[in-house]
């Protein structure tokens, strides 16, 4: 099965039809080939058409294709029915090639397969071998993938179809939809090839993945199956337009807005709208526009109908706007609509049509008067204020007029003025007036007058003048113009006619009937224009003057014959007598005859119009004029008023002729006609009007008539004519539409007088009626609303007339507060949709019902406009209440780290069946604060993604909120609510209304990070680690880390490298000393072990900068080459990394630990600094300086961690200070000796009245190598204040050092003494428990620090410690060393032992104070061994020291020469003198003595190990003989802080009362007055004890008995006056009995109530009473005794027997004893409860008792009664 695809392009005719195949080239059928390890060989070897029993031969070809030669050997196929020469090794070289013959014979008719494998050095591989039987096989590809397409498009791809079978076939698909195959069936011959194409075409979004089965083969189907798999996803469209949108036009709901403007009328503009495809998908689309029945002229066009827009791309398409009427506003929509029709969008096109704007400066010439023969030029200016060209023609023949212009008609460009000449020829003397039209295509006509007057040296008619004309319109408009000026001033000086204010002529108010006399208004152009009563039937006003006919067309015209003429009748309509005179034309064919004819009043008279042509063939048309005035105006003595004149009329007659013969074809015009589609839109019942253009583009005169009759409903003016070479004429037409039906008119125009160029001129007319669209068939709809907001809805409403509209809205008053439209008045565009927004604010829990009118109206009222015209709204909404809920109202987001956000969503919940407008406000409650006014000036934490918002109904929203605390506080925030209404939008009106959604909690934490334990290993393993915290200042370090960061800490939240220096900034506050202590060069490492835990909630990120952690990497010649020497110093322990920390950076999880190590290397001799950066990232960031010393091994040094040292805070006035100790390290591998220079504390004594503030103890001493020594001090202040001495400290042999020592004293008056002593108890904040092991460790302390707290002289005090064995293979051996310690009689039991694995050995540690009053800080040393080695080394100890014994009596001679003489050697030199010969023979100690001295120091190797010197000692003995000693296992050294404090007892009794009970007094057999002590020192410098006597009051005197008797009389009354006393008294009858009074019988109990008092005085009087006890005994033994006697002796001697019990108990001796009983049972108890044998928090056992014998009752009581 193939399993590729072609990706090469094919044409259609590479898809073949059913019978048709391609058959594959021979070299491509060739066997694949691959390359194993540079061989190149065939894939595979087949063999087809093989026949049984014959042989055929194949050859595989190996070729080498690497660079080097190849060796291979290979392997015969494993069947006999393939095989090949023998094998044999190829040598095969670059490019080379090797075949070897492959024979194949068969056996059955069956399939054989074979491999054949080859051998290199680098592997094996293998050549497949098959032969197959002739089969039916076609080769299809597993899958097709084809390209992404859109739902309702196609996508194709191919694939080949192979025929790699032996027979040909017929093949046949079954393809699912959407998935066809192309083509679906056909034949292949073996070996051939067809490419089938699969067509795509999905109607469901989504992934398509179908099986496609192919059916091929003979008689037997069989099948193949090709999977095809593709993607259908919705194309989405968004329409762009290009440039900016009109402000003017109002989308409403329409996407996009393509305005056009303000475009010239008969001009194209195009503008470009682009649709971007923002899916992945080609989508194909059409382009629709808006079908309108009542819009037959389409001004917008779109040529693209349909597209197809690419994938991520865009389709531009082109609209173009013609408009066709001028001022009229166009509006159309375009739908793009995707295939499927699953999403439409709605692009609206409006533009408006512009046309030209001329004007006249003046509107009339006025010539004055001017001689016969003579002509007068004037000029008239016309300008185009719009920027569309006009075209102009003045209505006037300028060859056959009195009144002619240079240019009657032209083009004006746009925004121009031109200047035109007017000239004036008069014929006859007489006054000349005419009104003539100047017609501007696309606007209305304007009109200028021209007059003048013509005079002769007999005939002087009056000037005519602009007022003249001014007065005759008025006196036409109150009819007084039809009668002539003479009868005129005749009426008016009989007062029939008056002169009003303006100089008119009226009739007096009395024959006027008290009407106001009528005015004269200008008139409309076109109305003027049209109604003129010839075009029209209808006139302005009535003729004075008319002519018929005023068009005639001579027709054929046979030159030089004069035609047959035309008569003319003119009919005077006034009633005085008028003189017509005609113009002459001189050259033209036209003529009238008589040129000058008197008519009488109410008359007519004939003039004849000649036609003479002069050429054949031609065409000839003119215009005749005549002017008509009263006779009376000829002289200006006639005139009597000015009021009276009346001006000239204008006659004018069309005519036409041609010359052109029957069977001649007249010329053909060439021209351009422009006229529009359709009339301007209009009412019903009204004109309306069109410009028509025709202009002349050939050389040669065109005539045109109009035939008006076969088109009544339409008037043309001028309806005949002429239009000269390169000239124009403009048409208007009129047309009256009655109804709302559209009407065709068909105008037929005839040019050249030639009927087959008759151009049939369409146009359609329509009256308009309002007509107004409302969506949704007048229904508006409200979703239920809350009570109190808004809802808006746009509602649109579509003008369906070609004429603006004005519609306005009209809401009934009851609900005006409930239903609001805006805007509520407007003008609707032609064909125009309106969205106006709706809006509804329901006040009340009900349903509401709602009607609103709007009335529409024309935009440019018509009196005869039809009226307003009403549309009724329904409007549907509902009031509803709701409210919001939260779906959790606590929300708790844990710990959030400071500075940092945490976010969550809240989920609010609208239930109701509105939709909700909501405010939310939240309130902030920080505690956890000391400060609270600090805190409530902090700003919110909590951030609203949004603080408005909308809920739909029966939904949800989710509200983003992100906290950032500020603090390390405990933060609640109150989110409220508030429904937001139209009446209260804003937070401050709905306060009052919020209520409460949920609350959310948040603690804001920093990375907290501790040092929990801290352990030593390496040449500095003695030091406690006491001496370690504060060697590294760990208490300050874990203080500042439970403190807040400071800013500056956070300049930097996380490590970086942020410094291009050597030596980084510091941005922190602490810098701390961390002190690895000295040590010897060359010693093994100082390594430091920090247990680093998040004690915080939140995991935290760490890490150990080293400066070169810090700096940036900049290239070379950036950095500064000149180093300081800190620089040079920090550089070099960097590269020699003396310090390392393992590891340097990592995570800590909340609770989580990690020990971090920390090591020096002491390789270089001096102090070593470097500054390291502890950076906790978004914490702190604290420098850490590393600080080690390396000293010469023969230096005498002590390392002094600091220069000053604090005493621990004393009482002023104690009687018995306490010792404190001052701990020197020695740090070398040399003794150290060193002296307190005490001079200064004399200094000191003397200023304080020698009072010994600082006393030495000890001031002299020596501290072996690597131990630790105690200076003893006692600070005893004098007053509450701070003292401080400078003591020189001299080391012998080495550097003197100065210590300032420091103490307070304080008043304990006013600071108590337990709260003092507390503090400094508890000051130590090392782990009182082991957490932290290191690697080896075989055993651990169950506490690494045991606080004893305050203890009183004379008592004991004990803790239970651990050994934990925590291998779980091998036994170890402990070892306490306490002999420095015994004399502090402090105990351990037991000292040493052995731990099997697992166990754990409980060790009692017992702390009894020696007497004197001290802080007592032991620090314990347990050595532990595996017992193993240490057994290994005892034994390794015995043979060498028993070998050593062997050595040194035996001894080999090696020379040769005996006889020689010669000096004798000792056959062992040692360096040691007294102990290398203690165990030697006399002889070789004799020689011994004798030997060289060794030199004066010696400097081992600092990498030697130990044992190195015993290794050098033996220099003449072999080295397979000598055995070196066995060296000690290395012990592991556990420490363990012993801390407590002792007090004199009287000093305890007074500041600790209560807890005196808690201690066992341990008393001497003799008891002993306590030591006196004093403050001076003398005290330790002779310690004689003075003889213990005991003070009998016995032996007083009586004065001495009464004074001690007021004493202890007024202590005991001042005890029981004072309060506190009793209190005390009152809490001790409350205590629980003590655990000693058991052992009390009762008699002794009344014995010591009845002697409460002291002890001195209990011992005294029993002594006294027991010696007056023995001398009575003696008397009453002598005397008889009587009967009565001897009961009362008996009673007598039982008393004293108890009383002699009771002081036998008062002995010291017998408390002892109980006190060691009840230890040791404790112990016991303990020991057992850590093996398991006794469970210590086990429910106690209930004891059945044996039942009580019965006895006999004579009245037995009742049963009990049983619930």
């Amino acid at each position: 099965m193939r399993a590729q695809v072609h990706d090469e392009a094919q044409n259609s005719d590479s898809f073949l039809k059913s019978g048709h195949d391609r058959k594959v080239p021979a070299r491509e059928a060739k066997k694949k080939k691959v390359i194993f390890w540079g061989i190149e060989v065939p894939e595979a070897l087949s063999w087809h058409g093989w026949e049984l029993g014959k042989e055929m031969i194949k050859h595989l070809t190996l070729k080498n294709v690497h660079g080097k030669a190849q060796k291979l050997s290979y392997r015969a196929p494993s069947t006999p029915f393939f095989f090949t020469v023998f094998p044999q090794p190829i040598t095969l070289n670059p490019g080379m090639s090797v075949t070897l013959p492959i024979v194949f014979q068969p056996s059955k008719k069956r399939d054989y397969e074979d491999k054949i494998f080859f051998m290199k050095a680098e592997g094996e591989f293998s050549v497949t071998l098959h032969a197959l039987l002739p089969r039916f096989c076609l080769s299809i590809p597993a899958t097709v993938q084809l390209p992404v397409c859109a739902i309702h498009n196609l996508t194709e791809a191919t694939f080949p179809v192979c025929n790699t079978g032996d027979f040909v076939t017929v093949f046949a698909w079954e393809t699912p939809n959407p998935f066809f195959m192309i083509p679906d069936h056909g034949t292949l011959n073996p070996g051939a090839e067809c490419m089938v194409k699969v067509i795509f075409q999905p109607k469901v979004a989504g992934v398509h993945n179908a099986a496609a089965t192919c059916w091929f083969g003979g008689e037997v189907k069989q099948q193949r199956t090709i999977q095809l798999k593709a993607l259908a996803k919705y194309p989405y469209l968004c329409v762009s337009v290009t440039g900016k949108k009109s402000k003017g036009v109002q989308p409403g709901k329409f996407q996009d807005v393509l305005c056009f403007g303000s475009v010239p009328v008969g001009t194209t503009v195009e503008k470009s709208v682009e649709i971007f495809n923002m899916s992945v998908v080609d989508a194909p689309c059409r382009i629709e526009r808006a079908r309108d029945p009542l819009l037959c002229d389409y001004v917008f066009s779109c040529d693209v109908s349909e597209g197809v827009v690419p994938a991520k791309g865009k389709l531009v398409l082109c609209i173009r706007f013609q408009p066709q009427i001028v001022g009229e506003h166009s509006t159309d929509y375009f739908t793009i609509t995707s295939a499927g029709c699953h999403l439409e969008t709605v692009l609206k096109v409006a533009g408006s049509c512009k046309g030209p704007s001329v004007s006249l400066h003046q509107y009339s010439v006025d010539f004055d008067w001017i001689n016969l023969g003579k002509s007068s030029t004037q000029t008239l200016k016309m300008s185009n204020m719009s920027d569309v060209p006009a075209y102009y023609q003045f209505d006037i023949d300028c060859k056959g007029s009195v009144f002619s212009l240079d240019r009657p008609c032209g083009v004006l460009e746009g925004t121009t003025t031109l200047m035109l000449k007017v000239i004036f020829r008069p014929t006859h003397t007489m006054n000349y007036h005419r009104r003539v039209v100047c017609l501007v295509h696309h606007q209305e006509p304007m009109y200028v007058d021209f007059f003048g007057t013509c005079h002769s040296d007999t005939a002087k008619p009056t000037t005519l003048q602009e007022r003249h004309l001014s007065w005759y319109r008025t006196n036409m408009v109150r009819g007084l113009t039809f009668y002539p000026p003479d009868i005129l001033s005749v009426m008016l000086k009989d007062g029939k006619l008056q002169i009003d204010e303006k100089g008119a002529l009226m009739l007096p108010p009395e024959i006027s009937e008290d009407q106001p006399p009528k005015e004269y208004f200008e008139p409309n152009a076109m109305t003027e224009y049209f109604y003129d009563g010839v075009s029209s039937d209808l006139a302005l006003f009535p003729a004075h003057v008319s002519v018929s006919p005023r068009e005639y067309d001579f027709g054929w015209c046979e030159p030089p014959v004069k035609a047959e003429p035309l008569s003319l009748c003119v009919t005077n309509h006034t009633k005085g007598s008028i003189i017509v005179v005609w113009t002459p034309c001189h050259g033209s064919a036209f003529h009238v005859d008589p040129e000058i004819c008197d008519i009488p009043p109410l008359k007519s008279s004939t003039f004849y119009v000649f036609c003479k042509p002069t050429q054949v063939n031609s065409l000839y048309a003119a215009e005749l004029e005549g002017f008509a005035v009263y006779k009376v105006m000829r002289h200006y003595t006639n005139i009597e008023n000015d009021a009276t004149i009346c001006p000239s009329w204008c006659l004018t007659v069309r005519l036409r002729a041609h010359t052109y013969e029957a069977e001649c074809v007249h010329f053909l015009p060439q021209y351009i006609l422009d006229v529009p589609k359709t009339f301007p839109p209009v009412v019903p019942d009204t004109d309306t009007y069109c410009s028509m253009l025709l202009s002349n583009t050939s050389t040669s005169l065109i005539t045109f008539i109009v035939n008006q009759t076969a088109c009544p409903s339409v008037l043309v003016k001028p309806s005949s004519g002429y239009i000269i070479p390169g000239g124009h004429q403009i048409f208007f037409l009129s047309t009256h539409p009655v109804n709302t039906v559209l009407q065709k008119h068909v105008l037929p125009l005839e040019l050249n007088s030639y009927p087959a160029y008759t151009k049939e001129i369409v146009l359609q007319s329509c009256g308009q009626s309002l007509l107004l669209l409302l969506e949704g068939d007048g229904n508006l709809y409200f979703k239920p609303l809350q009570i109190g907001t808004s809802s808006t809805r746009m509602y649109t409403i579509k003008n369906c007339t070609r004429l603006p509209m004005v519609f306005t809205w009209k809401i009934h008053q009851s609900d005006s507060k409930i239903l609001s439209v805006s805007p509520t008045a407007g003008i609707l565009q032609p064909y125009e949709a309106m969205a106006q927004a709706w809006t509804f604010t329901p006040d009340k829990e009900i349903k509401y019902l709602m009607q609103a009118m709007v009335c529409v109206k024309w935009k440019s009222p018509d009196p005869v406009s039809p009226k307003d015209v009403h549309y009724v709204l329904r409007v549907t909404g509902e009031g509803a209440l709701g409210k919001i809920r939260a779906q959790k109202e606590h929300l708790n987001l844990g710990n959030v780290l400071v500075g940092d956000q945490k976010s969550c969503s809240i989920v609010l919940l609208n239930d109701g069946i509105c939709t909700l407008n909501y405010i939310l406000s939240v309130e902030q409650l920080i505690t956890g604060s000391r400060n609270r006014e600090e805190v409530c000036s902090d700003p919110l934490a909590l951030e609203l993604e949004h603080s408005k918002g909308t809920i739909p109904a029966r939904s949800k929203a989710f509200v983003q909120i992100k906290a950032r605390p500020a603090r390390r506080l405990h933060y609640t925030w109150s989110i409220k609510y508030a429904i937001c209404t139209s009446r209260a939008a804003d937070l401050a009106s709905t306060k009052k209304k919020q209520q409460l959604l949920c609350c959310i909690v948040a603690t804001g934490v920093y990375p907290t990070l501790r040092i929990t334990d801290a352990c030593i290993t390496g040449i500095a393993s003695s030091i406690s680690k006491l001496h370690l915290w504060k060697l590294f200042s760990l208490d300050t370090l874990n203080e500042f880390l439970e403190q807040d960061p400071t800013p500056g800490e956070l300049t930097y939240s996380v490590p970086t490298r942020h410094s291009t220096c050597l030596i980084p900034p510091v941005y922190t506050s602490l810098l701390l000393d961390f002190d690895f202590g000295s040590a010897p060069v060359g010693s093994e490492p100082t390594i430091v072990t920090l247990l680093l835990e998040n004690k915080g909630v939140v995991p935290v990120d760490w890490a150990f900068l080293f400066p070169s952690d810090q700096k940036m990497d900049v290239e070379h010649w950036a950095e500064d080459a000149d180093f300081t020497p800190q620089e040079l110093h920090q550089m070099r322990i960097q590269d020699n990394q003396l310090f390392s920390v393992s590891p340097k950076s990592g995570t800590l999880l909340p609770r989580q630990e990690k020990s971090v190590q920390l090591s020096h290397r002491h390789d270089f001799i001096g102090t070593d600094r470097l500054p390291v950066l502890l950076k906790i990232s978004h914490g702190h960031e604290i420098l850490l300086t590393f600080i080690s010393m390396t000293v010469e091994r023969d230096q005498r040094y002590i390392h002094f961690a600091s220069t000053k040292h604090v005493f621990s805070p004393t009482a002023v006035g104690d009687s018995h200070p306490p010792t404190q100790i001052y701990k020197l390290c020695n740090g070398g591998s040399m003794p150290v000796k060193f002296e307190v220079q005490l001079d200064n504390i004399g200094k000191i004594k003397e200023k304080n009245f020698q009072h010994p503030v600082f006393v030495c103890l000890t001031p002299k001493g020596e501290i072996p190598p690597g131990e630790t020594g105690h200076i003893e001090w006692i600070f005893s202040p004098l007053e509450a204040k701070a003292y401080m001495v400078d003591v020189l400290i001299h080391i012998l042999d080495g550097e003197s050092t100065q210590i300032t020592f420091q103490g307070v004293g304080y008043n304990p008056n006013i600071v108590g003494e337990a709260v003092t002593s507390s503090q400094i108890l508890s000051s130590a904040a090392i782990p009182g428990s082991a957490k932290l092991t290191v690697p080896g460790q075989a055993a651990t302390l169950s506490h690494h620090r045991i606080c004893l707290g305050n203890i009183p002289d004379c008592t004991k005090a004990g803790r239970l410690v651990f050994l934990n064995n925590i291998s779980k293979t091998k036994a170890v051996v402990f070892t306490w060393q306490i002999s420095f310690y015994k004399e502090k009689v402090l105990e351990i039991a037991p000292e040493s032992g052995v731990a099997q694995p697992g166990e754990s050995i409980p060790c009692f540690i017992t702390l009894q104070p020696t007497g004197n009053p001290s802080f007592c800080r032991i620090n314990l040393v347990c050595e532990v061994h595996i017992q193993e080695s240490l057994a290994q080394y005892e034994r390794d100890l015995h043979e060498w020291e028993k070998e050593k014994e062997q050595q040194a009596v035996e001894f080999t001679i090696t020379e040769k020469d005996l006889g020689s003489k010669k000096k004798p050697t000792s056959p062992l030199v040692r360096l040691s003198g007294s102990a290398g010969t203690e165990n030697l023979p006399e002889s070789s100690a004799v020689i011994r003595k004798y030997k060289t001295l060794p030199p004066i120091k010696s400097h081992p190797t600092p990498s030697q190990p130990p044992g190195h010197i015993e290794r050098g000692l033996l220099l003449d003995k072999d080295t397979n003989q000598v055995r070196v000693k066995p060296e000690p296992p290395t012990p592991l050294l556990l420490h363990l802080d012993v801390s407590a404090r002792s007090y004199a007892i009287e000093e305890f009794l007074s500041n600790f009362t209560l807890d005196f009970p808690r201690y066992f007094l341990c008393r001497p057999f003799s008891s002993q007055p306590s030591e006196s002590k004093f403050v001076d020192g003398n005290r330790h410098g002779n310690r004689t004890d003075m003889e213990p006597k005991w003070l009998s009051l016995a032996a007083a005197s009586k004065e001495e008995l009464e004074v001690v008797t007021d004493i202890l009389t007024g202590v005991i009354r001042s005890l029981l006056e004072n309060g506190q006393f009793q209190k005390s008294v009152r809490k001790i009858q409350d205590e629980p009995i003590p655990y000693f009074s058991q052992f009390q019988s009762a008699k002794s109990a009344e014995l010591q109530d009845s002697k409460e008092g002291s002890t001195i005085l209990s011992r005294v009087s029993a002594s006294t009473d027991l010696d007056f006890e023995k001398d009575g005994m003696r008397k009453k033994m002598s005397q008889e005794t009587s009967p009565s006697d001897l009961q009362e002796s008996c009673e007598t001697f039982h008393h004293k027997q108890l009383r002699k019990k009771e002081i036998i108990n008062r002995q010291p001796a017998v408390g002892n004893i109980v006190e060691l009983v009840l230890e040791n049972t404790l112990q016991n108890i303990l020991i057992e409860a850590s093996r398991g044998e006794v469970v210590l928090t086990a429910w106690p056992g209930v004891i059945s008792l044996p039942p009580q014998p019965s006895r006999r009752i004579s009245n037995p009581a009742p049963p009990p009664f049983r619930v």
